[in-house]
């Protein structure tokens, strides 16, 4: 029973203490004046009268009613009903409000505040002032409240006879049940009658229709967050005009959060004077008036609702955690059926008539329902969660948050998370978790209803059904008695507030009031109490949580099969069947993944323990080891699957022994686990294990067991320190627990202990209560001994290790309230003083570990009400124990060392390559699987070939490993991944598990530039110097500190790094001498210009790393003319300069021109004026550029002099050059570095030059445009130099992104070449449509007025070009990309296609997305797009000058890709070689700087461009695979050997450094030797003879065919060199080490049984799939070989073979040109080069397939066009084999032949070969090796000769005659006229023949 008021008080308006205009509230009156004893006045009630503040109104406002809420320090709420009314005010109130406003208006007249309201009554200015009754209760009845004070105002305005005194001591005497359902008939003695329901019962809060009201002014989605928010500790705060709403939106929300109780501050309605309790820190739930919206404004972390707005507002910072799915979408849409009902049926044809609406009373109850479901299903089960640690005198209660998350598979889940941890459920657990008590709904839901729940999830029917059913009791609860509601209660009439008041409300008669309560008073002493019994029971638990399944993928679920492995390699251990054991151990270990395996193992452990002791063998030990870490290596901190827990004991439980006496336990192997320095597991642990104690305690017959004996045992220590008999029960009381009633939880037997406590003697309750104390007093000893097994470590010098691992020093520094100032003092003194430690490092962590232990005790001794002396007498023990158990350590650790190492796997070496040697030999490592997944297994299936256990190698010239798989099933193989040191990209170290033994290690990651990752775990015999002593030297032969240093160098030679290779005796003057003189001269020329110049100077080779040369004293000045003897060819070259040009003419270069027809030197020096080109020695010192060739191709119209001022105005001073010309448009392409902007160019001039430097800059752009008027004029078709033959309606001035190459810019994914350029090269609007894939448009869609060059420039640098005054040349500006993206986007590249580690979610989109991330076909797309730009041009006629970045990138990657898109010779091998050593090696590629080879170049990291290029050439490749000599597997051979450093042919940066180190000319007289091979084309051509790897069998080239690959993404395909590894031998490059061991034929098995079969079984990532099944060509020719080497014969070279096939097949598809040739080689076959446009075409002539694009209709759709295409495709394939035994030689004799340039007449045998169409000469008559063939398709005219300077004297002048090529010009000498004569005719007839 409880008043129903507590305190009545009339508040009135005062005016303010400090003057302020603002009143105050006045307490005039309360009743009764002295405070109840039970109950104090609370304080501040003036404030919540009026929470907007008092003031004085111009009119009579109608009186309001709202309740306020105020909570006192007990945190009880006390509900404050307010009912104001407005009186006149009193001269003295009205004369605060005057003065205030005088002071605010200055011209206020007569005194009075202006009014306001005319309808308001009284004297024009008179004031109106609020006075306030309030009821104080601690009952919350509002109506009741709102009735009672309506009715004394009633009776004060209407001026009923009935006295005030009475009615308000009636109110304070009314007394009330609390609860139980009964109703109460009161009446205050006015003639009123009111019904008070109590509700059922008093735990469910009542909510009237707030939460129904909330809901409809918020909606669904913000009430939810709102309450997410509220239970997740959050600030809320509500805005209202109304007061009344504020207290229902509060109250509905608090209504919602049952069984939940909130304990932050709750203020529904907060005063505007305590405003600033909104900037408390702590969580609250608080109303404000509207009217204060913007003082909430600055608020950061508030959720703000506003309920007339219907918005809530959630701050930036504040993040609310949704509800866990699928709850969150189950709620919101059980919530729209309840509110909108109508919902389900708004999209029925026929709806139903009318669907019943519930009453708002009843809606708020089912919105009530709702949340209580949703509550039963958050926490369904949470009583199995509850650990009872003490029952008397007392209950104290724990609940285990981890267990119960980990059943719930809601660990990560953000929201049960933080509410598990918040004070709501803390409170909930220690009310809730009681085990007798009065139980109401919820424990009914959470018990009986959790099926039904589940089973209705998919049913929103009878979800609906059960909501209906919930809500009726809620409704119920509220209302017992709906229908006897017979109020009666005088109101006062309609506008009685505008009547003028008889009065003020009077004074009333304090005494009486006190009288009346006195009386009540004392009339409730004398009756007895009527206390309502409660109705206590045993709170049901529920059905146990059936475990949801794991949420991990299908690939760990725990099938039974899995569980059997399990228990059958266990059994296995035990019973010492080690091999089968170790069988089964790597799918054990793969199972322990899951969660039912790791529980399983622990109960198969648990039956091997006796008597708390399991002695093992050291091999049982280690299985046991390894499989417990496996096990706790997936544990989280919080241990939710209760495995470490189930552990625990068994940890502490096997042992072997080491010695005699000596015993070591599982925890010294087990500890390297986060779990052990968590202090939630070990107090989770610890109440768990106390639980079971005590429930043991009351379950034992309690006559025969002393108290003291209980707890004795569990003290009783076994030997070293070991647990007592307790240590097991958790598990063991699952099975030996006999009698039926033992089966009752802990929670039963602490109900049943708390029924029968109030019927226990005082003697008894007391021994009980101290039984319960030594339990936990007893546990709390032995799990100190328990944590210092498993924090100390084994080996105490590892202490520093385990405090960063368990982070006891991060605990030490939080510090712990529990400790109080004496117990603390106590605790030092023991371990300082007592235990004596004297080692200050063992002292280091024992403290640590004393520290961490007493933490833990003081706070579960506390919590669990141990005594204090108790406590302390723990604190002494605890510094002992940890002592104790260091010095048994020692000698564990001492006698583990002495153990015998385990016998692991030999170690394999690795096969080295000639000359590479072993810098460090193997350390054991295990490599482990990274992210791709076919060597692990993986989804693709196969074995699991990683991790596998062996070495890692360090060498000369390689990282390798070696080893074989872990897992034993697999088999032997021997597992290889190995790379180049010098392509080592990225070295990380790591931290990982070994996967054998599951220990953290210390890992290396090392990653390629050739795709290979070397992930390692290093083997703990591999000590951390031995580990660091590895990454050092990787580091220096990654960095060597000079290019001396690399592999390339040191092969085979003996001197070390960085030493200079012994000089060799001169015969003569060696090309070294000579390449140094050279240098020399050169550096002299070059002087300072070239050094301050320049934005990069590569560095001399005395530069890098020795001081600088002496002979550089001429930097000073240059003059504007170098000294015309360097410059100017003078025909009279000094002696070692001719040698020079003689060696600068054999280079690649040279040989290329000649073959272009761009000139020779000799007719350059002559100056013959014919040639429109010619070739310029004038580079030959390198003294104008030296990143270029020697020799360069320039007009014939420029002087040598001019060049030097030209190449100022280009970066780098790449001046445009000649790199090729067409040989049907006779256009040329040009390639220079970009522009210098002028004003740079102008301003260095000054600097420079004694002339003034404005003229200078004007003169050098006027040389470029003279320079570019040359090339122009050079060209045959636009020798006038008229402005006709321009492109007419452009000027070249347009350069802007808007201007008419604005497409080509970086557009990257999208148009493509195809519209823009090409419309706007032929100044039409897509007149000619683009084809698909980004193909080129119709080559004939070029005007015929064009310019006569492009230059393709840079946007930023074509600002320096004039233009053309005459518009002979145009400017095309295209965005090209930098050097440094290329740089970045390999690497992202390189993480795509050899991932570190496995992605969380691995699927195909994941890889195709981190390749779109990475950008690089982007960028082959924009390079192929720009070549065939390129391409178009000059097919159309038009040169074109390639000018951008510094011209050794992008330049040479669009120039070389121009150059093999149109001339098919850049498609053969010797081709493609030439164009690489010109446009690459040449022409100044610096590979060593963007292969960062050298420590200098370490800071800019490796930047693929050679290898973006090889891509390139790869995807045109694939799109064109029968124009290609090459096979693919070149291609990678290259792009894996430019970054090996194994080859000396792509280090340095120019041919000038490969001149000053001597590397381009020794190889003539120094290479032969030596074995090694230094150049790579040399080794390339050794192999090729040996076998066809490089040689692409569907080689069938079209003679004149221009490429024009598809450059968009789609039509890319990433290169198989980035992702295909082969793990039997590494990289397939090397190929000495790629040939595997030979197999043993069938009949010597060594066994000597029956010959096995010779089928094998071929691993996609292991074996090398092209030599396990080679293609059928490759089969037949070995097999050949084999045949021929059988017969005795010397097998025929497979070259020979092979054409001599081919021939064969040519000549069977050649006699009439009919019928279809039957060769796969020839070029009609349709192949998927040409599957896109493809059409069959009928020729006139019988019935040949011809296949062309739609583009290309030209007359080799005839059978005789196509025949003769054919011959001439067939002569080039012969250009290069020869054999000698087939020849067909239809004519041969000597002739002397003349050299090339500067060489002299050399007699030759020379043979005319018809069949083949060809003229070969060979040095001597016997030779088969011929030394040059001339292809007669390419013979244009055999004319009569004329001798030239060093012919042979004797012979006559007519016998000289010439044969005229497309390529250049031969002169022959025959012996005599008459055999000149006859070669004439000869060759004559076999072209007329063709």
């Amino acid at each position: 029973m409880a008043r129903l008021a507590d305190y009545f008080v009339l508040v009135a308006f005062g005016p303010h203490p400090r003057g302020s205009g603002e009143g105050q509230g006045q307490i005039l009156q309360r009743f009764p004046e002295k405070d109840w004893e039970d109950n104090p006045f609370p304080q501040g009630i003036e404030l919540f009268c009026q929470p907007s503040g008092w003031q004085l109104c111009p009119e009579r406002n109608p009186p309001t009613f709202f309740v306020a809420v105020l909570t006192d320090i007990n945190s009880e709420r006390h509900y404050c009903a307010c009912l104001t009314f407005w009186e006149p005010a009193e001269p003295t109130q009205q004369a605060v409000c005057t003065e205030d406003a005088a002071e605010r208006e200055e011209d206020v007249d007569e005194g009075g505040p202006v009014r306001l309201s005319p309808a308001a009554p009284g004297p024009p200015g008179q004031l109106f002032a609020p006075k306030t009754l309030v009821l104080v209760s601690r009952l919350d009845h509002a109506e009741v409240f709102r009735n009672s004070l309506g009715l004394i105002y009633t009776i004060h305005v209407e001026g009923l006879n009935v006295g005030l005194e009475n009615v308000i001591g009636n109110l304070l005497t009314c007394i009330i049940p609390l609860a139980g359902g009964s109703q109460r008939t009161i009446s205050l003695g006015a003639g009123d009658r009111q019904v008070i329901q109590t509700p059922l019962t008093d735990s469910l809060p009542i909510s009237r229709c707030s939460v129904a009201l909330l809901f409809r002014q918020l909606g669904i989605t913000n009430v939810l967050s709102l309450f997410c928010a509220a239970l997740t500790e959050h600030k809320v705060l509500f805005l209202s005009r109304s007061y009344q709403r504020l207290s229902d939106a509060c109250r509905g929300l608090l209504a919602l959060l049952f069984p939940l109780r909130y304990s932050f501050t709750y203020v529904p309605i907060l005063p505007a004077q305590l405003l600033e309790v909104l900037s408390t820190p702590t969580p609250f739930i608080i109303g404000v008036n509207a009217a204060f919206q913007a003082e909430t404004q600055e608020l950061l972390d508030v959720i703000i609702a506003d309920l007339d707005g219907g918005t809530v507002t959630v701050p930036e910072c504040v993040h609310i955690p949704p509800l866990p799915e699928p709850l969150q979408s189950q709620t919101h849409s059980v919530l729209s059926m309840v509110l909108d009902p109508d919902l389900e049926l708004a999209d029925l044809a026929f709806p139903p008539p009318t669907t019943s609406t519930s009453s708002l009373k009843m809606q708020d109850k089912e919105l009530r329902a709702v949340f209580l479901r949703l509550f039963a299903q958050l926490l369904q089960g949470y009583r199995w969660c509850l650990h009872m640690v003490r029952i008397h005198p007392e209950p104290v209660i724990r609940f285990h948050k981890a267990a119960f998350l980990g059943q719930r598979g809601l660990v990560e889940d953000d929201f049960l998370m933080k509410v598990l941890e918040g004070m709501a459920f803390a409170g909930f657990v220690s009310e809730r978790g009681i085990p007798y008590r009065p139980t109401d709904l919820f424990d009914e839901l959470v018990a009986h209803e959790v099926a039904r729940m589940r089973a209705d999830e998919n049913h929103p029917q009878r979800v609906l059904r059960h909501i209906k059913e919930l809500a009726e009791q809620l409704y119920k609860n509220e209302n017992p008695y709906p229908a006897v509601a017979m109020h009666k209660v005088q109101r006062p009439g309609e506008a009685s507030h505008l009547r003028r008041a008889p009065r003020p409300f009077p004074r009333l008669d304090e005494g009486m009031v006190q009288w009346i309560v006195d009386q009540a008073t004392a009339k409730m002493q004398g009756a007895p109490p009527a206390v309502k019994a409660e109705r206590r029971t045993t709170v049901p638990s529920g059905p146990p949580m059936t475990a949801i399944l794991e949420r991990s993928s299908g690939l760990h679920g725990n099938s039974a099969r899995r569980l059997e492995v399990v228990r059958n390699c266990i059994s296995y251990v035990f019973e010492g069947k080690m091999l089968e054991a170790k069988k089964l151990l790597p799918a054990v270990l793969r199972a322990l993944k899951g969660r039912a395996a790791r529980c399983c193992l622990a109960q198969e452990l648990h039956l091997h323990v006796q008597q708390n002791r399991a002695v093992l063998d050291h091999q049982q030990f280690d299985f046991v080891v390894r499989m417990m870490n496996c096990c706790l290596q997936d544990c989280t901190s919080l241990d939710e699957h209760g495995v470490a827990a189930a552990l625990l004991p068994l940890v502490t439980a096997f042992c072997r022994k080491l010695s005699p006496g000596v015993t070591q336990f599982a925890y010294s192997c087990v500890q390297e686990h986060v779990v052990w320095s968590t202090p939630q597991f070990w107090e989770a642990m610890f109440y768990g294990d106390v639980q079971t104690h005590i429930r043991a305690l009351y379950l034992e017959p309690a006559e025969d067991r002393d108290p003291s004996q209980v707890w004795g045992d569990s003290l009783a220590l076994g030997d070293g320190g070991r647990p007592g008999p307790g240590s097991s029960l958790v598990l063991r009381q699952v099975r030996e627990v006999p009698a039926q009633e033992d089966e009752r939880s802990a929670l039963d037997v602490a109900s049943e202990q708390r029924r029968l406590w109030p019927t226990l003697s005082r003697e008894k309750q007391q021994e009980l209560v101290q039984k319960e104390e030594s339990t936990v007093f007893s546990q709390a000893i032995h799990y100190a001994n328990r944590m210092s097994y498993l924090l100390l470590p084994l080996d105490s010098s590892k202490s520093r290790l385990l405090r960063e691992r368990a982070g006891l020093g991060d605990l030490e520094s939080a510090s712990n309230s529990l400790v109080t100032n004496s117990m603390a003092g106590s605790v030092a003194e023991s371990y300082d003083t007592e235990s004596g430690f004297e080692d200050a490092e063992t002292c280091d962590v024992a403290g640590a570990v004393v520290r961490f232990i007493n933490r833990f005790v003081d706070k579960v001794c506390t919590e669990s009400g141990v005594t204090s002396d108790h406590l302390k007498g723990l604190h002494v023990m605890v510094p002992d124990i940890v002592q104790m158990h260091i010095e048994t350590l020692e000698a564990v650790h001492r006698e583990s060392k002495r153990l015998p190492p385990i016998q692991k796997p030999k170690l394999l070496r690795p096969r080295l390559l000639p000359g590479e040697e072993c810098v460090l030999d193997g350390l054991r490592v295990y490599l482990l699987p990274d992210g791709r997944e076919e060597g692990a297994g993986g989804s693709g299936g196969g074995p699991a070939l990683l991790p596998a256990e062996g070495a890692v190698f360090l060498t000369t010239y390689r990282v390798i490993f070696t080893g074989m798989p872990a897992d034993p099933l697999v088999g032997e193989q021997v597992v290889v991944r190995s790379f180049p040191v010098a392509a080592l990209t990225k070295e990380k170290r790591i931290s990982v598990q070994t996967p054998v033994d599951q220990l953290l290690q210390d890992g290396l990651q090392l990653r390629s530039c050739t795709f290979q990752l070397l992930k390692m775990a290093f083997d703990e015999e591999v000590g951390s110097d031995s580990a660091e002593l590895f990454r050092k030297q990787l580091h220096k032969l990654r960095y060597p500190p000079d290019i001396r240093g690399t592999f390339a160098f040191t092969l085979g030679s003996a001197h070390t790094p960085g030493r200079p290779p012994r000089a060799t005796k001169d015969k003569g003057p060696s090309f070294r001498t000579l390449s140094r003189n050279l240098v020399k001269n050169a550096k002299k020329t070059i002087g300072r210009q070239y050094i301050t110049r320049k934005k990069y100077n590569p560095p001399s080779w005395e530069h890098r790393g020795q001081p600088p040369p002496e002979d550089q004293e001429d930097e000073i000045s240059v003059s504007e003319e170098l000294e015309p003897s360097t410059l100017t060819p003078s025909s009279a070259l000094k002696p070692s300069d001719r040698m020079t040009m003689n060696s600068l003419v054999e280079r690649a270069c040279c040989r290329d021109y000649q073959r272009l027809g761009l000139g020779t030197l000799s007719s350059s020096l002559s100056r013959a004026k014919s040639e429109p080109f010619r070739i310029s020695p004038v580079n030959r010192m390198y003294a104008i550029c030296r990143s270029y060739p020697g020799l360069l191709i320039v007009p014939q119209s420029v002087q040598d002099n001019a060049l030097q001022r030209v190449s100022r105005c280009y970066r780098q001073n790449r001046f445009p050059v000649v790199c090729w010309r067409s040989g049907r448009s006779k256009a040329v392409l040009l390639r220079s570095g970009g522009l210098h902007s002028k004003g740079v160019v102008g301003l260095f001039k000054a600097q420079n030059a004694p002339s003034p430097g404005q003229s200078q800059a004007d003169s050098s752009s006027l040389e470029q445009e003279k320079y570019l008027q040359a090339v122009v004029s050079s060209m045959p078709r636009f020798t006038d130099a008229s402005g006709r033959n321009t492109l007419s309606g452009f000027s070249s001035a347009h350069m802007g992104s808007h201007g008419k190459w604005g497409s080509v810019r970086a557009s990257g994914r999208s148009g493509g070449l195809g519209a823009d350029v090409g419309s706007r090269l032929a100044s039409r609007d897509m007149l000619s449509p683009p084809q698909a894939n980004g193909a080129p448009p119709d080559p004939g869609f070029l005007r015929p007025h064009r310019a006569a060059l492009y230059i393709i420039g840079d946007k930023a640098q074509l600002k320096g070009v004039r233009p053309d005054p005459l518009q002979q040349w145009e400017l095309v500006p295209i965005e090209v990309f930098e050097a440094r993206q290329v740089k970045a986007s390999f690497k992202k590249l390189l993480k795509a296609c050899v991932p570190g580690c496995l992605a969380a979610e691995p699927s195909p989109a994941s890889f195709l997305r981190s390749l779109e991330d990475s950008e690089w076909l982007i960028q082959i797309h924009r390079l192929l797009q720009v070549s065939v730009l390129v391409v178009e041009l000059l097919d159309s006629g038009s040169s074109v000058l390639v000018s951008l970045e510094d011209g050794w990138d992008i330049t040479t990657q669009v120039v070389s890709l121009v150059q093999l898109l149109s001339d098919p010779f850049y498609r053969t091998l010797e081709g493609f070689r030439l164009l690489v050593e010109k446009e690459w090696l040449s022409f100044g590629h610096r590979f060593s700087h963007r292969g960062a080879h050298t420590l200098a170049g370490q800071s800019s990291g490796f930047t693929p461009v050679f290898l973006q290029f090889l891509d390139c050439v790869h995807q045109v490749h694939l799109q064109f695979p029968m124009e290609f000599e090459f096979s693919p597997f070149y291609l990678k051979f290259l792009g894996y050997h430019h970054a090996s450093c194994r080859f000396q042919t792509f280090l340095l940066d120019s041919d000038y450094e490969r001149i000053e180190l001597g590397l381009l000319y020794e190889e003539k007289g120094e290479r032969r030797g030596q074995q090694a091979c230094r150049s790579v084309w040399e080794y390339v051509d050794r192999l090729s003879k040996r076998t066809p790897m490089f040689h692409n069998y569907m080689y069938a080239p079209e003679d004149a065919e221009v490429l024009r690959p598809y450059s968009n993404v789609s039509n890319l395909k990433v290169w198989d060199f980035y992702t295909e590894e082969t793990l039997a031998e590494g990289p397939p490059y090397d190929w000495e080490l790629a040939q595997g061991p030979p197999e043993p034929p069938e009949e010597e098995r060594p066994d000597g049984g029956a010959p096995q079969s010779r089928r094998r079984v071929v691993w996609p990532c292991y074996d090398s799939r092209p030599r396990a099944q080679p293609d059928a060509i490759s089969r037949l020719l070995e097999e050949l070989q084999r045949l021929e080497t059988e017969l005795g014969r010397p097998p025929e070279r497979w070259k020979d073979t092979w054409d001599r096939v081919k021939a064969a097949q040519r000549l069977e598809g050649r006699p009439d040109g009919r019928g279809i040739p039957s060769s796969l080689l020839v070029s009609s076959v349709p192949h998927h080069r040409r599957s896109l446009g493809v059409y069959l075409q009928e020729g006139p002539v019988g019935s040949t397939l011809s296949l062309s694009l739609d583009s290309d209709q030209s007359s080799g759709s005839t059978a005789s066009g196509s025949r003769q295409a054919a011959r001439r495709s067939t002569s080039t394939l012969y250009s290069q084999f020869q054999t000698a035994e087939s020849e067909n030689r239809s004519y041969e004799g000597t002739l002397y032949k003349k050299g090339a340039f500067m060489k002299p007449w050399k007699a030759r045998w020379f043979v005319l070969d018809k069949t083949k169409h060809q003229l070969r000469y060979y040095d001597h008559r016997i030779d088969t090796e011929c030394k040059g063939v001339i292809d007669l398709a390419e013979v244009e005219a055999v004319a009569p000769g004329t001798p030239t300077m060093g012919a042979p004297k004797t012979v006559d002048e007519k016998a000289f005659f010439d044969v005229k090529t497309t390529r250049r010009v031969y002169n022959f000498c025959a012996q005599d006229v008459l055999s000149a004569q006859q070669w004439v005719d000869q060759i004559q007839s076999c072209l007329s023949d063709a």
